[in-house]
């Protein structure tokens, strides 16, 4: 029973496959008569949207690993010695 199963699994897969192949035609940048599309519509406020989703990112990690740093350091996990600061 599960060979036959296994069979026709194969068997399927292989027309799925031979279907996409035939099927693959990119009309990415050309109508279907072949015409060339136009430009896609640029978005107003490229630069301010980046800020936007980069400085609240920034601020919530710089949180996060401000907490966990202190957190570390009252359970004693980490603490960072004195000696290290001596560069002289």
């Amino acid at each position: 029973m599960a060979i036959s199963r296994l069979t026709r699994l194969v068997t399927q897969s292989k027309t799925i496959t031979r279907h996409e192949q035939t099927l693959q035609i990119r009309k990415a940048t050309t109508t279907p008569s072949g015409a060339i599309l136009p430009e896609p519509e640029k978005t107003p406020f490229g630069l301010l949207s980046i800020v936007c989703a980069v400085v609240p990112g920034l601020l919530i990690g710089a949180a996060i690993s401000k907490n966990i740093a202190n957190f570390l350091e009252e359970n004693e996990l980490f603490v960072p010695s004195d000696d290290d600061d001596d560069d002289d």
